[in-house]
C-alpha cells in the first residue's frame, strides 16, 4: 500500500455529502496516465471529473456506474504494477472514509485531511472546514508526534501545570504543599521542551494536551494568572476542558476554609488565606496569599483575589474580576464581571461590569 496512490470520492458540494457515479471510465487492471479521467460524478448542482493524480494501474475499484458514493470513501488505488493487491478493508475502515453527518468541508481541505490522515470524525460540525484549518490541525498533529510523554503522566494521580511563568511557580509550590498529586510536567508554548520551571520540566505547548490525555493523564492546573488580560486565563480553562481534563482544587495547609464554604473545581487557595462561613467560590477562582473572604461572600468563576485583599461579609464579585493587593471591599458591596480593582483601593459601593477602580482610590470618589 505504501507504493500505491489512494483516490477517495471528493466532496463536490459542501452541502451534499453524496454524488452519483454517472460514468466510470476505467476498470481494475487498466493502465492510466496522470491526468486521465477516471470517472464522472454528479450532484444536484454540478458535475465533476475525477482525474488520475499519477500514472499506474487501477486496483481496488468496487464502485458501479449509477451508484451513489459518499464523499471521503475509498474509490480506487493507482498501483505501481498490475499485480498489486489492495489491503483488505474492515467494515469499520470502510465506514471511516465517509463524511460524518453534518460535516461541511471543501474539496481541497478534504484532500489535505486525507493526505495527513486526519480523522474526519474529529472535524467540527457546522462551519465549512477549510484548508487553513486542516493545515493547522496537521501542524499540531506533527508536533504531537514529536512530543515525549513522561512516565509520570501515566500515574492515576498525575497532574500537569499549564503555564510556566511566575504564577506557574507559585502553583507548583501550592501543589506540592497540598500533597496527593504527582506533577507530570509543565505545558507552556513560550518555553522549550526540557526547560525547567523550578525543578519541573516543560513537556511542550498546547499540542501536548491530546497525547497527554491519551496517555491517561486526566488532571490539570491553570497557572496563567491573567493579570494583564483575564481573557488569557479563561482561554486556558476552555482549552483544558475541551481536551477532557479535570480541574482539581488546591488548598494550602496554612489556609483556613470553613466547613460550610463551597469551592467549585479548579479553585486555588494560597498560604494564609481565609474563606469564611457559607462563602461560595466559583470555578477557577484564585484566593491568593493572605486574602480574606468573609462569611456569605460569593465569587463567580475566574475571580482573582490578589495577596492581602479583604472582602467583608456578603460581598458579590462577578466573573473574571481582578481584585488587587491590599484592597478592602465593604460589607454587602457588589462588584461586576470583568472589573479591575487597583492595589490598595477601598470599595464602599457597587462597581459596575467592566468598572475600573484605580490603585489607592476610594470608590466612589
Amino acid at each position: 500500500m505504501a507504493d500505491a496512490h489512494l483516490i477517495r470520492v471528493p466532496l463536490i458540494n459542501p452541502n451534499e455529502t453524496e454524488a452519483r457515479l454517472v460514468n466510470l471510465a476505467v476498470s481494475n487492471g487498466a493502465e492510466v496516465a496522470k491526468g486521465d479521467v477516471l470517472a464522472t460524478l454528479e450532484t444536484t448542482k454540478s458535475t465533476f471529473e475525477l482525474l488520475a493524480e499519477t500514472q499506474g494501474f487501477v486496483a481496488g475499484l468496487q464502485a458501479r456506474q449509477g451508484q451513489m458514493l459518499a464523499a471521503g470513501q475509498v474509490f480506487l488505488y493507482i498501483a505501481p504494477s498490475p499485480d498489486w493487491q489492495p489491503p483488505a478493508a474492515s467494515p469499520a475502515a470502510a465506514e471511516s472514509g465517509a463524511l460524518p453527518d453534518g460535516l461541511r468541508i471543501t474539496q481541497p481541505a478534504l484532500q489535505l485531511a486525507q493526505q495527513h490522515n486526519i480523522p474526519l470524525v474529529s472535524l467540527p460540525i457546522g462551519p465549512i472546514v477549510t484548508e487553513a484549518l486542516i493545515s493547522k490541525l496537521a501542524a499540531q498533529q506533527a508536533g504531537a508526534r514529536a512530543i515525549t510523554i513522561p512516565e509520570a503522566a501515566k500515574l492515576p494521580n498525575a497532574v500537569i501545570v499549564y503555564g510556566g511563568g511566575g504564577h506557574g511557580k507559585a502553583v507548583i509550590d501550592l501543589l506540592r504543599a497540598a500533597g496527593g498529586y504527582t506533577l507530570a510536567g509543565v505545558i507552556d508554548d513560550s518555553r522549550q521542551p526540557g526547560e525547567l520551571v523550578l525543578d519541573a520540566a516543560v513537556i511542550a505547548g498546547e499540542a501536548a494536551l491530546a497525547p497527554l490525555h491519551a496517555a491517561g493523564c486526566r488532571l490539570a492546573l491553570n497557572a496563567v494568572g491573567g493579570i494583564g488580560a483575564m481573557s488569557s486565563r479563561i482561554a486556558v480553562f476552555e482549552r483544558l476542558e475541551a481536551a477532557g481534563f479535570e480541574l482539581p482544587s488546591l488548598i494550602h495547609p496554612s489556609a483556613v476554609v470553613e466547613p460550610s464554604a463551597q469551592l467549585a473545581a479548579g479553585v486555588h487557595v494560597f498560604p494564609h488565606a481565609y474563606i469564611g462561613s457559607d462563602a461560595r467560590i466559583g470555578q477557577g477562582a484564585i484566593i491568593n496569599t493572605g486574602a480574606i473572604v468573609s462569611h456569605d461572600c460569593e465569587l463567580a468563576e475566574y475571580t482573582n483575589l490578589s495577596p492581602g485583599s479583604i472582602l467583608a461579609g456578603n460581598v458579590r464579585v462577578g466573573r473574571g474580576t481582578l481584585v488587587g493587593m491590599g484592597v478592602t471591599v465593604n460589607l454587602g458591596v457588589r462588584i461586576g464581571s470583568l472589573a479591575r480593582i487597583g492595589n490598595g483601593a477601598t470599595v464602599k459601593d457597587d462597581v459596575p461590569d467592566g468598572g475600573v477602580v484605580r490603585a489607592g482610590a476610594v470608590w466612589p470618589s
